[in-house]
């Protein structure tokens, strides 16, 4: 165990149909740099993990409801995708004003596969340099994004990737931006490269 993330408090927002490698591995990565990691939801006792589409995985207790906490609780945020999931959160209004306002405070937010659909919901992507699985990414142009196709994207703060293959990148980088905090996102600003 390390202690880059000592003590930081990290939400990561997930429902039924969440990708489980996609929520293991990065809340594993957190917690071993020294976070607290809490699983939110929409929902209030557990929700039904997918490996892929089709082959359920386990079942995870729901640490905090969306409608209990607020962005000011945390440090940083995990969105892990699954096609499913990111799809009823972006439909959740609790949900999407949960993510936007970490993107409003300049918080460090990592989003992965599906994940980063609930940034386009948000409206936080204007401006902004990602990545997100294929079928995805005309959502991600649409909503302002420069869409990249790399296994890591950071843009002031905010790290995406495309899919579980790129897994130990984003989980090295999510430490690392969780670690620098906030970051200042002006208007208007130009995407980095």
């Amino acid at each position: 165990m390390t202690d880059e993330l000592r003590d930081r408090k990290i939400a990561i927002l997930a429902t039924d149909g969440m990708e489980q490698v996609e929520y293991e591995e990065p809340r594993k990565a957190v917690e071993e740099a020294g976070a607290i990691a809490t699983l939110v939801s929409i929902k209030d006792d557990e929700i039904q993990a997918m490996n892929g589409d089709l082959d359920p995985g386990d079942r995870f207790p729901v640490e905090a409801a969306v409608v209990n906490v607020a962005a000011e609780d945390f440090d940083a945020l995990i969105l892990p995708g699954g096609t499913i999931n990111p799809d009823r959160l972006r439909a959740d209004p609790h949900a999407v004003a949960f993510v936007r306002a970490f993107a409003d405070a300049g918080k460090p937010i990592g989003a992965i596969c599906h994940g980063p659909w609930t940034l386009v919901e948000a409206g936080v992507l204007a401006g902004r340099t990602v990545t997100g699985y294929p079928s995805i990414r005309t959502d991600l142009r649409n909503a302002g994004a420069e869409v990249v196709d790399r296994e890591v994207v950071t843009d002031r703060g905010l790290v995406t990737s495309r899919s579980p293959d790129d897994l130990p990148a984003f989980c090295a980088k999510i430490i690392e931006e969780f670690a620098e905090g906030r970051h200042r996102v002006p208007t208007g600003a130009v995407p980095a490269e």
